[in-house]
């Protein structure tokens, strides 16, 4: 198993890659699915602001800034777990296999988000988006993952 501190180095790169990767699905799926690009990541600060997040479209400071810091540490939280459980695989240079096994990172995190938290601490973007959209979100986010695997294993 990875050590903590190499799962933390590699963790904060794929967590920003899954970040940035998932907040654009965000943004593109928002705009055609709720008339909002910001809707989505608004709706993430519902963990501090309460359920008015739902409510805005608008890009703001408080939801907006707030939503996609969540988001942020969520997704680093993620990639940190996944690099340290799965690192001795990541460490193998495979794409096919890195892909792999970050797709089911992708899976686990989703599962854990809507089957294994409370309402309060889900991710919140669901009250905008299809499940089809959802989807593709949790796939760009393990698209990140795998991204950013690979990106700090290079020589």
């Amino acid at each position: 198993m990875t050590t903590w501190h190499t799962a933390l180095r590699h963790g904060l790169v794929g967590g920003a890659a899954s970040s940035l990767l998932s907040t654009a699905a965000l943004l593109a799926l928002g705009q055609r699915d709720a008339g909002s690009a910001w809707a989505p990541t608004n709706a993430i600060s519902h963990w501090i602001w309460g359920d008015k997040a739902f409510h805005r479209y608008a890009p703001s400071a408080r939801h907006t800034v707030t939503g996609y810091l969540i988001h942020h540490a969520c997704s680093t939280f993620w990639a940190v777990s996944f690099e340290r459980l799965c690192g001795h695989l990541l460490d193998r240079k495979q794409p096919p296999l890195t892909l792999g096994v970050a797709g089911a990172a992708s899976a686990v995190a989703c599962f854990a988000d809507y089957h294994c938290t409370p309402k309060r601490l889900e991710p919140g973007y669901e009250q905008h988006l299809s499940r089809p959209s959802l989807a593709v979100v949790y796939g760009a986010f393990g698209l990140g993952l795998a991204l950013g695997a690979m990106l700090s294993r290079r020589a």
